[in-house]
């Protein structure tokens, strides 16, 4: 009988606090995932995105599929015409394409153009080029 008195009497007694106590390992769990797994995959996806975009004629790209291609043609904002080998060439959703392995300079790239003048030159109109 003592026995279980005393051990309704401490089972009673520890009540304060256990709120806080109980949440903060959940919030810490939370920011850790955060840092390590969202917001780096959050960056990657959109990096993916960004490189997605900037897809122009004459890059060599890898699609889902492991081929290998050169983009012959942007048709619109969701579908590319890649050449896989000589003469052979398809259309690919530009979603499917996994990686671009070199890209191609721009064509019509005023600051490069101007960095051949030399600096300031291209810039302010210096000595053309005969």
């Amino acid at each position: 009988m003592f026995i279980s008195e005393a051990w309704a009497q401490t089972a009673g007694a520890a009540g304060g606090g256990s709120l806080l106590t109980s949440m903060l390992p959940l919030a810490l769990i939370f920011v850790v995932f955060y840092f390590l797994l969202i917001r780096p995959q959050q960056k990657k996806q959109k990096d993916h995105q960004n490189k997605l975009s900037s897809i122009r004629r004459g890059d060599k790209i890898l699609t889902g599929g492991g081929f290998y291609g050169t983009v012959t043609k942007v048709i619109d904002d969701n579908e590319l015409q890649v050449e896989l080998a000589e003469g052979v060439k398809v259309r690919v959703a530009k979603q499917t394409v996994m990686d671009v392995l070199t890209k191609t300079e721009p064509a019509n790239d005023t600051t490069a153009a101007q960095e051949k003048k030399g600096g300031l030159a291209g810039l302010f109109g210096g000595k053309k080029d005969k």
